[in-house]
Formats: structure tokens, C-alpha cells, sequence
């Protein structure tokens, strides 16, 4: 009889002084304190036979470089395969900088990555993870669905694909019943907070944690929260304001359907876990326009904002159009970036992009780098219903991957990429040649 054994740690990855807190671009914006810590957040489990990790931090990204070497320091010192660890990022933008963006190379006010921070960063992941291995006990675990509906929309249009189910993995100690630690994946941007926002906090879902910490887990029950392909996924449709309020709102109401997919949990000790990677060398890079092209694009965009804020368009349209604005920016610098011969170094700290899938029982928890859209993770769930895709996982890729029609129309999420939208179709096809190979 398989007895199930896990550990989980939570270790405060809070920056110690001012940091340039990443995600907006024009906005001189350093850290001035801290509203809700962020967390470098480990689950640990085995079924005497395999070992598997999760590690989920409240940063914005986490770098291949990263990710690889802090796996490396974990297998040394727990003997868990670098394979079977899974390192993510919640993608808050009120959260310190961690690694240098191309697109950003030509904004004033964006530093460079303070590499002190990064190494305080590894090394607390390092720390979790060794302190979930050395307290595992006897376990059992239960997987739930959540809604989370309200949460937010589409980015781009309120009624387009979207996924509002939250797998909700719970793990208990299998005598005691004491939680050990909640696992939760939700498909969102955690971007309720705006570039006027100088305090760190890990956004709705750091709010969504607090929740669950003060009314169901305990303080102490460490909460993973895993951000799911959102590269089109916003609260930006739903929000009354950014404010921290409206970040707690979201937050409870991710927070509530939690406890409520909690409840109808049932917890067995007995699951089989199994991991599984693929490295895919090459991935099909983007053309980019030349800097002509590009500077008459942003004129474009340019024109476009301006006219619709004389038009007193909503809130909404207005964000759009702004966040359009920045990526034909964005556009420029990736132009004059090509024609200077710089992106080659960019394209190969991606690569190669790593596709992991962990099963735990009956489940799959799919890791992809980068920010994906949602019509992807879905594709991924047509075809193995009982699954999680798992963004920003081992890395990132300088950008977003979109859909084919998003590259057609362009606006903002095309334009901040370096990869095709054909990166997308090999993720799917990658996955589910993992999966078969996991069943």
C-alpha cells in the first residue's frame, strides 16, 4: 500500500530595502514599504517511490538561469531529480524586479535587475524547499474545482475565452488531519494594482492567501497560488478601482471559492505521483518591422489613444489603448533591436523552453514558460479533462505567446513578443505526448 508522505514551507521573500518594482513602463516606481509580504511558498511530496516539488513565488518572473539553479541546489542537497521541480511565478507587478527585459531596454526609468535581490530570492526558494522536505509526515491529499468567476475576464473582449475553474489541491496529515498546505492554479493577471501603487504586495492573490490563512488554514498553512495561462486574462473589466480594496475584494472572492471547492474535497493516501520533462531546442522567432515601419506603427497607436480619450471612452478602452501604446513602443525597441544584431542572446536565455508535467493521482499539473494565452491551456484540457497548465514554470520568454488571430490583429500582447504564435500549437502537442506517456 502506497503511503503518501508530504512537506510544505513558506519563507518571506519580502525585498529588505526599495526595489524598482516591475510591470509598468514610464514610472520611476521604487518599492516605499510594504503592504502584504511575498512568500516563496514549497510543497513537497513522495509515494516512496517518486519525489516531486513545487515552489510558488510572489514575483513577477522567475528566470531560466534562475529556475535551473536553484533546482540544481535542490536536488544536491534533498536527492529530489531537478526534473520533478517545478519553480512558478505569480506575475504580481508589485513585486521587485528580477530579470532584464529586452522590450524595456530603451525605458529611462527601468534599472537594471538588482542582482542582490535575485541571489535573496534563490536562495530563500532553496531554503523552502529544503525545510518542506525535512518535515514531511504521513499525508493525504484531495482535489477540488473552484470558480472563480468575477475574479476577471478576457483582457481584450469581457465575453472571449477564458477559464474559470481553479484546481484546488489540498494536503492534510494523514492522522491529524492539520493542513499541511493548499495548492490552487488560477488563470489571471494579478494586475488590480497600477503603476501608482509603491508598496510591495503580491496583488488579489496574496489577498486570496490571507483569506484562507486567517478564516480556513491557519497562518502557517503555506499557500501555493499558481498563475495559469493569463496573457490574456485581466482584471481590468471587473475592477472598481486599483486600490488595495479592490484588490482584497478579488482576493475573498477568489479566497470564498476555495473554501467552498474545500469542503467537497475527498482525501486519499494512497495516490501514485509521476513527473515527466520535454526540452524543446528551437522555437520559431517573430520578424519584427524595421525602426520605419515601427516609429509609424507608434504614431499610429499614438494617434489612436489620443483620439479616444477626447472621445471620453470608458476606463477600459482607455487601458487598452494605452497598453497598446506601450507595446508599438515596445515594437520600436524589438526593431532596432533585431537590426543591431541584439536578440540572438534574448532568444537563447529562453531556450531550450521546457515542458514539464507532474501527475498526482488522477491529476496533471502541466508547467509551460512565459505568458501564454488562455485558448492553449484549454486545447491542453480538451484533450486530458483532469488538468492544470501551469504558466511561468521554469522560466519565461521574454514575452507573451498569442494566438493566431491575436498576431493578425496585434495590439499589445503580440506586440511584446519574441517568439510565434506557432509556439503555442508545439506546447500543446509537446504536452500531450507527455501526458500519454504519464497515463
Amino acid at each position: 500500500m502506497i503511503m503518501l508522505k508530504a512537506g510544505a514551507a513558506q519563507i518571506d521573500i519580502s525585498p529588505k530595502d526599495s526595489q524598482f518594482l516591475f510591470g509598468y513602463p514610464h514610472v520611476k516606481r521604487y518599492s516605499t514599504g510594504i503592504h502584504d509580504n511575498l512568500w516563496s511558498s514549497a510543497l513537497y511530496l513522495s509515494d516512496g517511490k517518486a519525489m516531486i516539488m513545487f515552489i510558488a513565488n510572489d514575483i513577477i518572473f522567475v528566470s531560466k538561469h534562475s529556475a535551473a539553479t536553484v533546482r540544481k541546489r535542490i536536488e544536491d542537497k534533498t536527492g529530489i531529480p531537478s526534473q520533478n521541480i517545478m519553480i512558478t511565478a505569480t506575475h504580481t507587478h508589485s513585486g521587485p524586479m528580477t530579470l532584464d527585459y529586452i522590450s524595456n531596454r530603451n525605458d529611462p526609468e527601468v534599472p537594471k535587475t538588482d542582482v542582490n535581490y535575485v541571489r535573496f530570492m534563490e536562495d530563500s526558494m532553496v531554503q523552502a524547499a529544503e525545510k518542506a522536505f525535512h518535515e514531511a509526515q504521513e499525508a493525504k491529499v484531495g482535489l477540488s474545482i473552484a470558480d472563480d468567476t468575477g475574479v476577471g475576464t478576457n483582457r481584450r473582449n469581457p465575453g472571449g475565452p477564458a477559464d474559470h475553474q481553479v484546481p484546488v489541491l489540498l494536503v492534510k496529515n494523514a492522522r491529524t488531519d492539520a493542513h499541511i498546505a493548499c495548492m490552487l492554479v488560477c488563470s489571471m493577471h494579478p494586475t488590480v494594482l497600477h503603476e501608482d501603487s509603491t508598496l510591495i504586495s503580491g496583488d488579489f492573490p496574496g489577498m486570496a492567501r490571507l483569506y484562507l490563512q486567517n478564516y480556513i488554514l491557519g497562518e502557517n498553512c503555506p499557500v501555493l497560488h499558481h498563475t495559469g495561462p493569463s496573457g490574456n486574462q485581466s482584471p481590468r473589466h471587473v475592477t472598481r478601482a486599483n486600490t488595495f480594496e479592490e484588490a482584497e475584494r478579488l482576493g475573498n472572492i477568489l479566497g470564498k471559492a476555495v473554501e467552498k471547492a474545500i469542503g467537497e474535497i475527498t482525501f486519499r493516501d494512497d495516490v501514485k505521483i509521476s513527473a515527466s520533462t520535454s526540452a524543446i531546442p528551437d522555437l520559431p522567432p517573430k520578424t519584427f518591422p524595421t525602426r520605419k515601419n515601427a516609429e509609424e506603427n507608434l504614431k499610429t497607436a499614438a494617434g489612436k489613444l489620443e483620439k479616444i480619450r477626447n472621445e471620453n471612452a470608458s476606463k477600459h478602452q482607455i487601458r487598452t489603448a494605452e497598453c497598446d501604446w506601450y507595446g508599438a513602443e515596445e515594437v520600436l525597441t524589438l526593431a532596432g533591436a533585431a537590426e543591431d544584431g541584439l536578440l540572438d542572446t534574448f532568444y537563447q536565455s529562453c531556450l531550450p523552453a521546457e515542458i514539464q508535467v507532474i501527475r498526482i493521482g488522477d491529476w496533471y499539473f502541466v508547467g509551460w514558460p512565459g505568458e501564454i494565452f488562455i485558448e492553449y491551456a484549454l486545447a491542453v484540457k480538451n484533450y486530458q479533462p483532469n488538468t492544470a497548465v501551469i504558466s511561468l514554470a521554469n522560466g519565461e520568454l521574454q514575452g507573451y505567446i498569442v494566438t493566431k488571430q491575436a498576431a493578425e490583429e496585434g495590439g499589445y500582447e503580440a506586440s511584446n513578443a519574441l517568439f510565434c504564435h506557432q509556439t503555442g500549437d508545439i506546447f500543446v502537442n509537446q504536452t500531450r505526448q507527455l501526458i500519454r506517456k504519464l497515463l
